[in-house]
């Protein structure tokens, strides 16, 4: 096979199948939401991962499309929730489920996802479901976690960063690195390897994170795909805010702090400032560096692993480096 026809085969055999699936009838209200998140799209990165991790230590990964369906049905759970907290109109340019629908729909749409994406673990082999469902319950406990953690922070005047970088460790992650373990695992690959695909996961993870702050910030607007500076507009404490309150001084400072304490505000003008404010502390570069030093220990983690099908590895690196320069 040439490269990446892999991921691309997998992919649509991934899309056929979510398509068919049948997540139940009535009332039509619970069911119809479910088919609408899952037909948004999305990059459908998580299941990928399952798949080609699987298939760096056996052949025929489609035999798990039910497995990889579960991370990606419990990640569009998670959204599906997520937007009402965040209150959100839209998800990937259409109108979110509790905006086409409402609150209580959306909520008990999300509950029955959960539901599901069991369903879609159960034709795992007995000897290994137990750890599967196991590692899933305590990926999802730590997604709730980061989660509430995030709307903490909303709150809170000052998040120190070991603490952001917990949260989104959690929030985001941990199911990353749950996906590619969990094809370790269904594949009988050796523990050690299954570890360090967990951890590859979850450091890339957490530097796909600090590179979507960023991409908040600097992204080309006509590329990104939504407003540049919507996190410095809402105050969102992402790594860039949560370092430069803790290292702004003098006229910085006062600046940082009356752009952070206004309600009403011109938003061009705000964005404008507080990336001087940036500019001037170096943040940008320090984001930089952090996102980087996550990224270096995750793909070390991955090229220490002893898998079996070098094309499944070189693809799952590729898409790893293609995530990591990504301009939105």
């Amino acid at each position: 096979m040439t490269k990446e026809s892999h991921a691309h085969a997998l992919l649509d055999k991934l899309e056929t199948y979510l398509r068919n699936q049948k997540f139940g009838e009535n009332p039509q209200e619970l069911y119809e939401p479910i088919t609408y998140i899952l037909s948004l799209g999305g990059k459908r990165v998580r299941p990928l991962l399952s798949l080609l991790a699987y298939g760096m230590y056996e052949k025929s990964p489609e035999t798990i499309l039910s497995q990889a369906s579960a991370v990606e049905v419990f990640h569009n759970f998670t959204l599906m929730h997520d937007d009402i907290m965040d209150n959100a109109p839209l998800r990937r340019g259409k109108k979110t489920v509790h905006e086409q629908w409402n609150n209580n729909v959306a909520i008990l749409s999300g509950d029955v996802m959960l539901v599901r994406a069991y369903d879609f673990l159960l034709p795992t082999t007995p000897t290994l479901l137990p750890k599967v469902l196991g590692l899933f319950n305590e990926t999802a406990a730590g997604v709730c976690e980061g989660q509430q953690m995030d709307m903490n922070f909303e709150t809170r005047e000052e998040v120190h960063e070991d603490e952001y970088i917990t949260m989104i460790r959690l929030k985001t992650a941990v199911l990353l690195g749950y996906a590619l373990q969990m094809g370790g695992i269904l594949a009988g690959a050796p523990e050690e390897d299954c570890q360090k695909l967990y951890d590859f996961g979850v450091n890339v993870g957490v530097g796909f994170q600090l590179k979507d702050d960023l991409l908040d910030v600097y992204a080309d607007q006509a590329k990104f795909g939504k407003q540049v500076g919507g996190d410095i507009i809402s105050n969102k404490k992402t790594y860039l805010l949560i370092k430069a309150l803790e290292l702004a001084t003098g006229e910085d400072q006062k600046s940082l702090e009356y752009w952070v304490s206004q309600e009403s505000f011109d938003k061009t003008e705000k964005v404008r400032a507080v990336k001087e404010i940036y500019e001037n502390l170096g943040i940008r570069q320090m984001a930089e560096n952090k996102m980087n030093q996550f990224f270096a220990i995750g793909l070390e983690q991955l090229d220490s692993i002893h898998y079996k099908n070098e094309s499944y590895f070189q693809e799952l690196r590729q898409l790893t480096e293609d995530l990591i320069h990504r301009e939105k």
